[in-house]
């Protein structure tokens, strides 16, 4: 059975005809199944058709399919197709979507639709159309090949429609109801306390974009003291760790002073792994780096030591609002070598948080320009009053302000005797939600959740580099707040808004895509026809054989085009000069052969390159 290959979103399918099943669309809901030949009926919807078999004894489906088409009482039957290897039905909608080159224009457009009895649907931004198969149109899958070899058209991708399995990111970690900050459902889980909903980073929704939480490849460095590289939430992600202090691998662990670490680095990578919470990037490595200093030395070893040890970010929940402290040109510059060294050269992505002294400036390690600066949102999604302001901010993330964040806790944090004795020690409300955790805040929370978005935008592009991590960022945040505070787009309470995972990792793919894809760069001066050609003119008698290769409205392009094919098949080119709706078009033709045959020669060549072509009788041509 004949093979077809189409283009459906970033893969190309094989696709093989199904031997049994076809799709109907009938012309009423009145129409019987017998009176068209239906045997069975499989699906009632599936891409606009009704999935059924046919009553066809012997004969083949294709016959039988023909036979039901020619049925006053069927508006439009159709072949369903498997992927090789599969059972899935697709269907084939009729639709085509459709990308020109840029440098086509409308005539140009109109032609390619025209010649395969097309019909206009909808016009997009960025060359693209949708449009659908005519009763005078070929097979929609293959007029979407006819139109991928045409040098005019970039993407041309058949609509297919088939039964999806139903995925979502299945959390089973016990206290993955409390992540609000992930997703957030309007309430607390175990009180009877209401959060605004949606008030969220969307990570959630990030992970059910991707089909997962992430990948096990990207490496999230979190410098700060106090790692419980015991807790269950670690488990088996710890990767190269490193202590300033004691010069090793080997992390100090158990003093009761030091316990920051553990619930900053949870809430970026806590594992999913049915116990406890779980992180925005559960999946990725964890290296610990213990030791915030302010000694210059320090400075430059934490950040040489990320980048030697292959630290794709790094997440900082502290720094210093204090004018005496601001780090000096030294200290910027190992943040900046980091930011724009590591990664072979992609720069590392550098995290600071703003800091939680309800100021109009920002910690001054969060205000170097290579840096993300992290700000707090609260879970009614506004400013959380105690989030330092300023005009460096990049972002803000969910943090506490109105409910906290519950995050991992160290095995020998003793508490804060502010919220008094118990469990008021390490929650809020008083109400344990189980040991080795606690409820947490701060920028130094928003900025780890971040980080863990960061991991999840390089899962699925991992050649970004840091500035354009920050540009996405920035980019794809959401405005939160009033409007007015807003000045071209930045406020300093929100900076350019609250995080937003799922767009991020959405512009993420994006970039990708139009990476691995890049539209050709024409010279402006050949587009528009300008520039210095070398012409041989002649009138062409009408006989002998050519190979056509498209129907032009610009005279630029067929500039283009004939000197690509002189170029590459060494052979002449002529033109064809007529009329179209009153507009003048040029039809490109490699020629003129004396026969058939060696007309076909330059043919096969064409098709082996790709081209859409096709030998023409030049006295169909005058």
């Amino acid at each position: 059975m004949k093979k077809l290959i189409v283009k459906s979103g970033k893969n190309d399918l094989v696709l093989k005809k199904s031997r049994t099943l076809v799709g109907i669309k009938p012309k009423n809901k009145k129409v019987k199944a017998e009176d068209v030949g239906v045997k069975a009926e499989i699906l009632s919807h599936l891409g606009g058709f009704k999935l059924v078999t046919l009553d066809r004894g012997r004969g083949s489906v294709d016959k039988k399919l023909d036979e039901v088409r020619t049925k006053k009482e069927v508006a439009v039957g159709t072949h369903v197709y498997h992927v090789e290897g599969s059972k899935r039905p697709l269907v084939p909608t009729g639709e085509i979507y459709i990308i020109f080159e840029p440098d086509t224009n409308e005539e140009e457009r109109n032609i390619v639709l025209e010649e395969y009895a097309l019909e206009l649907v909808e016009k997009r931004e960025n060359d693209t159309i949708i449009a659908k198969v005519t009763a005078n149109s070929p097979n929609p899958l293959k007029v979407a090949q006819y139109l991928s070899k045409i040098s005019m058209v970039k993407v041309a991708e058949p609509d297919l429609d088939t039964l999806l399995d139903e995925y979502a990111i299945t959390i089973s970690d016990p206290l993955f109801k409390h992540a609000w900050h992930l997703k957030n459902p309007g309430f607390v889980p175990d009180i009877d306390y209401r959060l605004k909903k949606d008030a969220d980073a969307k990570v959630v929704d990030a992970w059910n974009r991707i089909g997962n939480p992430g990948s096990n490849k990207i490496v999230v460095a979190v410098i700060d003291n106090g790692f419980d590289l015991s807790h269950p939430d670690f488990g088996q992600k710890v990767f190269k760790p490193y202590d300033l202090w004691n010069q090793s691998s080997n992390i100090i662990q158990g003093d009761p002073r030091f316990t920051h670490g553990t619930p900053c680095a949870s809430v970026a990578i806590a594992a999913a792994n049915g116990h406890g919470i779980v992180g925005a990037a559960p999946n990725a490595k964890f290296m610990p780096i213990s030791g915030t200093s302010f000694s210059i030395r320090a400075t430059e070893e934490m950040f040489t030591k990320a980048v030697e040890n292959g630290a794709d970010i790094i997440s900082c929940s502290w720094g210093t609002t204090d004018p005496s402290f601001a780090p000096g040109p030294l200290k910027e510059a190992a943040i900046a070598k980091a930011a724009r060294e590591g990664r072979n050269g992609k720069g590392c992505i550098i995290l600071y948080a703003g800091g939680n002294d309800d100021l109009d400036y920002l910690s001054y390690y969060a205000t170097h320009p290579d840096v993300i600066a992290v700000g707090a949102s609260t879970s009614q999604d506004e400013h959380a009053s105690y989030s330092n302001r300023g005009r460096e901010l990049t972002v803000v993330a969910p943090s506490n302000g109105d409910w906290p964040i519950t995050a991992a806790r160290a095995n020998w944090d003793e508490g804060t005797s502010l919220r008094g004795s118990g469990d008021f020690k390490y929650w809020a409300d008083g109400k344990s939600r189980g040991a080795g955790y606690k409820h947490f805040g701060g920028t130094s929370s928003s900025t780890p959740l971040v980080a863990g978005i960061c991991a999840l935008m390089l899962s699925e592009n991992p050649d970004l580099t840091a500035k354009e991590v920050k540009e996405i960022l920035i980019k794809t945040a959401d405005k939160i707040g009033n409007p007015s505070e807003y000045v071209n787009g930045h406020s300093v309470k929100y900076g350019h808004g609250r995080v937003n995972a799922d767009k991020a990792v959405a512009e993420a793919i994006r970039l990708k895509d139009e990476k691995n894809n890049p539209r050709p760069v024409v010279e402006e001066n050949i587009a528009k026809g300008k520039g210095l050609f070398k012409f041989t003119v002649e009138r062409q008698p009408s006989v002998g054989y050519g190979v056509q290769i498209g129907v032009f409205a610009e005279y630029g392009n067929v500039l283009i085009a004939a000197e690509k094919l002189q170029r590459e098949f060494d052979s002449s080119v002529v033109v064809n000069i007529n009329e179209l709706r009153g507009k003048t078009v040029y039809k490109v033709v490699v020629g003129p052969f004396a026969t058939k045959t060696a007309a076909n020669r330059i043919w096969k060549k064409m098709i082996d390159t790709g081209r859409d072509a096709f030998v023409t009788n030049l006295k169909n041509l005058k």
